[in-house]
């Protein structure tokens, strides 16, 4: 079975919102959420993956901080190892030009939407930090 590595953001607002993003329902696991972000190319570190999926998903820059979660899930036609960051933006508005919708969630609502496989292990992770259960990795940048 093929694997993939791919990356996603936890993009965080003001608000201490998450920009969550729904799946095309034409794409494979359509109509599912998960973190912005996309395939690693050869060569590409995960940071660097992880700025040019969003400046070509969402329309705008991000800076890249600390690593949130890494899991890794067999789906039945591929298996997917994803690495999340936290990020910030720091240059334009998220547009959807990918997924068929985007919307800043609380950390304490993130369950109510149905998340793809891959993305729960992060779910969780931010979850248990709203909850006080987890400690949140320090941002290397400050």
């Amino acid at each position: 079975m093929r694997q993939v590595d791919v990356v996603g953001a936890v993009i965080e607002n003001e608000a201490g919102e998450v920009l969550c993003a729904r799946r095309d329902p034409e794409m494979a696991r359509g109509g599912l959420w998960e973190f912005p972000g996309g395939k690693i190319e050869p060569g590409e570190r995960p940071e660097e993956s992880l700025r040019r999926e969003i400046r070509e998903e969402l329309g705008c820059d991000i800076e890249v901080g600390a690593p949130v979660a890494e899991a890794t899930h067999r789906y039945p036609d591929i298996t997917v190892r994803l690495f999340t960051f936290r990020a910030r933006l720091v240059g334009g508005q998220p547009k959807p030009r990918e997924h068929a919708e985007l919307r800043w969630v609380r950390m304490a609502d993130l369950d109510q939407l149905d998340w793809a496989p891959a993305d729960l292990p992060t779910v969780a992770r931010l979850r248990a930090e709203a909850r006080g259960d987890g400690e949140r990795p320090l941002d290397p940048g400050g």
